[in-house]
């Protein structure tokens, strides 16, 4: 998935999950966008006691924003498809709008 494929919102949430692994060497990237258009971006966690995939760190963060639902995610990793615990996440986040809009990129694109 590239820029050019997303619509300008989620093409910017794609840039923002991209930059924001990079800057911090993560394995993953994320940025949500929550009901009210605010957005949340985030790495993968992986310390010794504690470890999220970048996109539970969003939706956490989001949460702890005072979000009630998520309109659209961007997961920027070498993975190829969500793993089972982001999907779970992310439908605990769906709102009037229905099921969030999720998009996985690779890194590389």
């Amino acid at each position: 998935m590239t820029d050019s494929q997303l619509d300008p919102e989620n093409a910017k949430l794609h840039t923002l999950a991209k930059a924001q692994r990079a800057r911090n060497g993560a394995a993953e990237g994320a940025a949500v966008r929550d009901e009210t258009g605010r957005t949340y971006v985030a790495t993968t966690v992986d310390l010794p006691a504690l470890k999220l995939t970048a996109l539970q760190t969003a939706i956490a963060m989001a949460v702890a924003g005072g979000a009630k639902a998520l309109e659209a995610a961007v997961v920027v990793t070498e993975e190829t498809e969500f793993r089972r615990e982001d999907l779970e996440a992310a439908a605990d986040m769906k709102g009037g709008g229905g099921q969030p809009r999720l998009f996985l990129a690779n890194p590389k694109l």
